[in-house]
């Protein structure tokens, strides 16, 4: 009986197709913070209505006919997320490895990074609501548990909150939030000990991104002006579309050996009006850093400010 056989297409295809799961999955922050849609659709419709308010009185019977409007809110995919490159035959075959995977994770790693920093940018862009921390910023372990407290405090009450809470911070904003963990309590602080930063504080899942993802810098028919924010809300209020997944090409070129080889996705990104409330964006992290020291600061009064999103039902 012959035997089967796979084309070494068909294996790079599965790995392509494994590998990027795998990464997208467990490496993108967007991935555990929104609402992720793969279908195929180009836009998604959310109208939501006009919140209504009920009226305490006396018995009487009587009651007064109220309008209401409703008002369309939608994701459009609009934005793309591409890399290509052409990997030469003599490549792959004169070197001591597979280039082809070498290639295809970092092009995994390049795609996943510019959807990451797309995604967590557009919801600070669109956040409902302004933070300002204590001056210090993370900087000043004495501010985290001010911080966390006080932004526990702006959601506080809504049934949403039951869907958990995150925080989103760049890599050089933990040091102050490690300080004060090894002196916060005693079991927690061995654990900070043991094992470093503890990933959940008060509550909230905390995140850490690289330098640079919160950026003022221009990224398809978008521009961000995020320099020194970060992020905070409940999980799986915003939407992060990705219609069909990640796709690839891999082709022949007229003119030149081996294949070029194309990562490429269709992404959009929607802060829900109704909800906007629930996604704040942190700011005044540009304020002059104080000492690492845990004891306690000086009273600090952060502003809050909020745009004219409703607030999402209790």
């Amino acid at each position: 009986m012959a035997a089967n056989t796979i084309s070494t297409k068909t294996y790079r295809d599965v790995y392509r197709q494994a590998s990027l799961a795998k990464l997208l999955r467990k490496n993108l922050v967007a991935e555990a913070i929104c609402d992720v849609d793969r279908r195929g659709l180009k836009t998604i419709q959310n109208p939501y209505g006009s919140q209504p308010t009920a009226t305490v009185q006396a018995i009487s019977g009587n009651y007064s006919i109220n309008a209401y409007q409703t008002t369309d809110d939608t994701l459009t995919v609009s934005q793309e997320v591409i890399y290509a490159e052409q990997v030469y035959d003599f490549e792959q075959t004169l070197t001591r490895f597979d280039m082809f995977a070498a290639r295809q994770d970092e092009q995994n790693y390049a795609i996943a990074y510019a959807i990451d920093k797309y995604v967590l940018n557009e919801m600070v862009k669109n956040a409902g609501v302004t933070y300002t921390t204590p001056s210090g910023s993370f900087a000043t372990a004495a501010n985290l548990p001010l911080i966390a407290g006080q932004l526990l405090g702006l959601v506080a009450g809504f049934a949403q909150v039951y869907k958990g809470l995150y925080l989103v911070v760049e890599n050089t904003d933990i040091a102050g939030m490690i300080a004060q963990q090894v002196v916060s309590g005693f079991s927690f602080a061995d654990s900070v000990l043991r094992n470093g930063l503890v990933t959940s504080y008060m509550g909230i899942d905390i995140y850490v991104v690289r330098t640079g993802t919160f950026q003022t810098y221009s990224a398809g028919s978008n521009s961000f002006q995020n320099q020194g924010k970060r992020l905070f809300g409940v999980k799986k209020i915003c939407t992060y579309a990705e219609p069909q997944g990640i796709h690839f090409e891999e082709k022949g070129v007229s003119g030149k050996t081996g294949k070029e080889i194309v990562t490429y996705a269709y992404i959009g990104v929607k802060v829900w009006f109704p909800t906007a409330s629930l996604t704040i964006a942190i700011v005044g992290l540009n304020a002059p850093s104080a000492s690492l020291s845990a004891s306690p600061s000086a009273s600090v009064s952060p502003s809050t400010s909020s745009s004219s999103s409703p607030s999402p039902s209790p």
